[in-house]
């Protein structure tokens, strides 16, 4: 748009020029000019005067929309990167997207131990509330993701006992148990084994326990459906 204006200032000078020219010929050869002739030019002149401001008024006026359209452009530009950016850390937070990271690998596997006479041979296997000592244990060293068996934990996620198995996100499980959790290797590993711990726990049931680092572990996102029934977003204004 700009470039259409300038090309019409320009053609206006380039045809103000040759008709001065032109005058200043017929002049140079008639070698007089009435008051009346000289009235006309100076007519003629004043209205392309007053053309080539109008054009330049116009082009004063497009540039300062231009400018308002770039800045209200660059302005809507920022929100919408910023809210995008809103929606992929929620969508994180929320286990909704593949994360990958350093962090570690726990291993746990029902004790081989003999089960010796009068003891109950449950407290020989992993059980529910094992596995959530565990989580636990993670999430309080500061564990940013948490996987168990591939089963991505998030807020609604349930970890419990059914017979000689666990549920996960509604899938059946049995021994061993794989956790993964993301985060800082070194103070993920250090909570597990603190002396008195989870780990030193369940070793005396002799229930495995394989602590691995890992620099690099992929946790696969929530694929299961999230649904509220009861719960509904409070709106601003709204009695609570």
């Amino acid at each position: 748009m700009k470039k259409s204006v300038y090309i019409s200032v320009a053609l206006v000078s380039i045809v103000l020029g040759i008709m001065l020219s032109t005058q200043f010929k017929i002049v140079k050869k008639s070698g007089v000019v009435t008051v009346q002739r000289a009235e006309e030019l100076a007519a003629q002149l004043k209205e392309l005067q007053s053309e080539k401001d109008a054009l330049l008024k116009q082009i004063n006026d497009l540039e300062a929309k231009i400018n308002a359209y770039e800045d209200s452009a660059s302005k809507n530009s920022v929100i919408t990167h910023t809210l995008k950016n809103d929606v992929e850390k929620y969508k994180e937070l929320a286990g909704l997207t593949d994360l990958q990271g350093p962090g570690v690998i726990v291993t746990i596997n029902d004790s081989k131990q003999a089960v010796p006479p009068g003891q109950d041979p449950n407290l020989f296997l992993v059980h529910d509330e094992d596995l959530l000592r565990v989580v636990n244990e993670l999430r309080a060293a500061g564990a940013e993701a948490i996987s168990l068996n591939d089963q991505r934990l998030i807020a609604t996620s349930e970890i419990r006992c059914v017979g000689p198995t666990v549920n996960v996100n509604s899938v059946r499980f049995s021994a061993p148990y794989v956790i993964k959790a993301i985060g800082d290797p070194d103070t993920l590993e250090a909570a597990l084994k603190l002396k008195g711990g989870v780990v030193d726990t369940l070793a005396t049931w002799g229930i495995e326990v394989n602590i691995k680092k890992s620099d690099n572990i992929l946790i696969k996102k929530y694929d299961g459906v999230i649904k509220f029934r009861y719960a509904k977003p409070l709106v601003e204004g709204e009695n609570k």
